[in-house]
């Protein structure tokens, strides 16, 4: 997968503080990796209130699952460490 591809999906709910606080910690590192990143509103979606309701917010990349309720940013460098 190259670079340009990567698309980073936090799953949110609204007025969560802790979403925007893992948006604006995963915007640091958008010039270094050349990712884009989704919010998703779990609240439209009963099936991903159902999965994630008590994991908030959570990041992800596809199916894999990075780190929730705060940005890791071990596990988020550990990601682009596996995709080597």
């Amino acid at each position: 997968m190259s670079d340009a591809e990567l698309v980073f999906t936090i799953y949110s709910r609204a007025e969560c503080h802790l979403c925007e606080e893992m948006l604006a910690a995963l915007k640091k590192w958008q010039n270094r990796f050349n990712f884009k990143v989704q919010m998703i509103n779990i609240d439209q979606d009963t099936s991903l209130i159902a999965r994630f309701a008590a994991r908030i917010p959570l990041l992800a990349m596809d199916d894999i699952e990075i780190c929730e309720y705060h940005f890791d940013e071990t596990a988020f460098l550990q990601f682009f460490e596996n995709e080597k």
